[in-house]
């Protein structure tokens, strides 16, 4: 190739280029800190509950406060909102009036979980079970035969809320039991999503018998009975509890070159960590800087913590009337940066993407003009402008993105919470970290597009 069509090729065609050509020793360093930390976050929040509660700790450790309405504020003022315990909204309070809007990220910190009934317990064949019912878009055959946790909250008729955690360290952890080879002659045949129906999602939960051989519930009574123990509680209490199954294994590198993190919840934890760390890291920005962590992403973004609720809302025109601003006026001038996952290419199923449109591991931030299925519905689908906004701010903060669809058309699909935010008049654009076996119990993403993510958040946050 000629010098002269070399320089001609570098000026007209785009150059997506692996981001361990493009990034530089110093973020490399930062990286591994800025992923270290993160694992720690997955760890610490394996419920929306405790990823919450860890997002405040994070947050008052880095000066912020619980926003009182009415309350006075100035440029650099930090203050947050916790949304019933399970979603979360910070604000640092721009050096410009909120009538030019803010720069908002949205992000969601619920994950695809298996939720205990109401009625949970019971025994059958000299076993206790727990049963489940799935939360958000399983494959259920991947939910057998691994080592789970129970994690949440029992609220009692006295007021009183008690954290429940069992399975963490040293104490024993549960399993749902699948069909052995020699007699899955039958299921074998089933497709992938029929083979495990959504009722044989059974945790078991013991098999010692409490009290003499004709007593009744011996095995459901040794199960109450530690409970009891432990935290206090009857089965009565279940009813008002809301206690998540959920994987017991914790954050790992993945890969002799540890290059990738294995955990449950990257979707859409991974997100939600970048946009908290960006905040925490944003000292005077010109523009009000706003982080939303909600609930309920997974089953349509509705309840009082999720997306649509008007928490979101209440929070922003709370600010708005502390300067003196209306709410619509924000709004439309505003962005929002809709921080969610997108899908990685995997070789191993490629006939799914389309190779000229698709996001790469290490190849940065992951950007999505429209997500939704079929013809892009369930889509805000960003206009033009918005696109070209994003593309300047991450340019200039030399943030390694790439331009992706979530798959071939008609393959399947997905939504976010960014038609809700466009919903509000508010400029959205879909962002996130590509991931691989996204919904399982145990994803996997790339170092470098995590710290890609978190500097691009940052520097939504900064820009003016």
């Amino acid at each position: 190739m000629s010098e002269e069509m070399k320089v001609l090729r570098e000026k007209l065609l785009s150059a997506n280029k692996n981001g361990y050509d493009r990034i530089s020793d110093s973020d490399l360093t930062a990286m591994e800190a800025y992923c270290a930390a993160y694992k720690t976050y997955l760890n610490l929040g394996k419920t929306e509950r405790e990823c919450a509660a860890n997002t405040v700790a994070l947050a008052e450790k880095h000066g912020f406060v619980p926003y009182r309405r009415g309350m006075a504020l100035k440029a650099g003022s930090k203050v947050y909102v916790l949304n019933r315990g399970k979603s979360v909204m910070l604000a640092v309070i721009g050096k410009e009036s909120l009538a030019g809007g803010a720069r908002i990220i949205a992000a969601h910190i619920d994950s695809p979980r298996l939720d205990l009934k109401p009625n949970p317990l019971y025994e059958e064949g000299e076993m206790a079970y727990g049963k489940t019912h799935y939360y958000g878009g399983i494959r259920k055959y991947q939910w057998v035969t691994i080592p789970l946790q129970m994690r949440g909250v029992v609220a009692l008729k006295n007021g009183e809320t008690l954290c429940v955690v069992l399975g963490e360290g040293d104490e024993p952890q549960y399993v749902i039991n699948d069909l052995l080879p020699h007699l899955g002659a039958e299921q074998g045949k089933k497709p992938l999503n029929e083979a495990i129906p959504a009722e044989n999602l059974n945790v078991l939960l013991g098999s010692r018998p409490l009290g003499d051989e004709e007593d009744k519930d011996r095995f459901k009574m040794q199960i109450m009975k530690r409970l009891h123990d432990k935290y206090g509680i009857t089965e009565e209490d279940l009813i008002s509890a809301e206690l998540e199954v959920v994987p017991a294994m914790h954050a790992t590198d993945i890969g002799l070159d540890a290059s990738l993190i294995g955990a449950y919840g990257h979707d859409d934890r991974v997100c939600a960590f970048a946009a908290l760390q960006g905040l925490l890291d944003c000292e005077a920005p010109a523009k009000t800087a706003v982080c939303v962590l909600a609930d309920k992403e997974e089953i349509g973004s509705m309840g009082v913590t999720g997306m649509q609720s008007a928490a979101f809302d209440t929070f922003m025109q709370d600010l708005c009337e502390g300067q003196g601003v209306a709410l619509r006026e924000c709004f439309e001038n505003s962005f929002c940066l809709s921080s969610d996952v997108t899908a990685a290419y995997d070789p191993n199923f490629a006939d799914v993407f389309d190779k000229r449109n698709v996001a790469r591991i290490n190849h940065g931030i992951g950007l999505c003009k429209y997500t939704g299925a079929r013809g892009k519905s369930g889509s805000s689908d960003a206009d033009a402008e918005t696109v070209a906004f994003l593309r300047r701010v991450f340019d200039e903060a030399d943030v390694i993105w790439q331009m992706s669809e979530l798959g071939k058309v008609d393959a399947g699909g997905g939504g976010t919470v960014a038609q809700y935010m466009a919903n509000r008049n508010i400029a959205t654009l879909d962002a996130g970290v590509p991931v691989l076996s996204m919904h399982a119990p145990f994803e996997t993403v790339a170092k470098l597009d995590c710290f890609m993510t978190y500097k691009g958040c940052k520097a939504v946050y900064e820009a003016e």
